[in-house]
């Protein structure tokens, strides 16, 4: 009785440690879903059209596109970071990735389609579109990249490549929070600093997709390294 008690506090204990990744995911996702919301009732609640929201009412499909797949590619992919619906739950996790395969590619397509096409919001300069080019651009290339290595069967670079795409798409979130206290403690920000602000929020994302990319991958060693021993413990008992 007291072992089966144990096994079930462990067990209990483990699923709420398996949490605080994706909740934390969640609230950096709700930043970007929130304000893409906001704009999505402005296009369809007959708010007035001025400078600043012109490009969106003139080719709304663009923008309206983006802000649907962002959402379900940001709130639905923090739950790929649960290792047990990752990992024990094979088909949801399956059923998941082909729903967020294309929203993501959709995504990162109609970010650089409004990048090249809208004309440059006020406090926007050519710095941030190339920014905006270039890791729009490898948001694509890492999602290709993810499929083709889930299609050859190669999971450990898959999940690698899946990790960095999400990382890049959860930008807009990291961004918040870097601006808000640049902004509280200096005001408001020019052209120049916000090409570094928001590029900076796309390298900490990427730099912490890493860490934790290396992490899975000392794990996936350490816990391949005695089924290892036990098959050479073997073949020399053998002879």
């Amino acid at each position: 009785m007291r072992s089966e008690s144990s096994i079930a506090v462990f067990r209990s204990r483990f699923r709420r440690a398996q949490w605080p990744v994706p909740a934390g995911l969640i609230f950096l996702s709700l930043i970007p879903v929130i304000a893409g919301a906001a704009r999505l009732t402005e296009l369809t609640g007959g708010r007035a059209v001025t400078p600043q929201n012109e490009r969106f009412f003139d080719s709304p499909i663009p923008v309206v596109t983006h802000i649907v797949c962002v959402t379900v590619y940001c709130l639905l992919g923090a739950f790929q970071f649960v290792p047990s619906l990752r990992s024990g739950r094979r088909k949801w996790h399956r059923m998941t990735g082909r729903i967020l395969v294309p929203a993501g590619l959709l995504a990162a397509l109609s970010g650089l389609w409004m990048s090249m096409f809208y004309a440059l919001p006020e406090g926007d300069g050519e710095a941030l579109l190339i920014l905006r080019l270039i890791f729009g651009s490898a948001m694509v290339v890492s999602i290709v990249l993810g499929f083709m290595a889930v299609r050859r069967r190669d999971f450990v670079v898959h999940s690698a490549w899946m990790t960095r795409a999400y990382a890049i798409g959860l930008g807009a979130g990291t961004q918040a929070l870097v601006f808000l206290p640049w902004m509280l403690v200096f005001g408001p920000t020019d052209e120049a600093t916000r090409a570094v602000l928001m590029g900076a929020s796309w390298i900490i994302n990427l730099a912490v997709a890493e860490l934790v990319i290396r992490r899975r991958a000392r794990k996936s060693a350490s816990a391949s390294h005695p089924a290892r021993r036990s098959v050479q413990t073997s073949v020399e008992s053998s002879r």
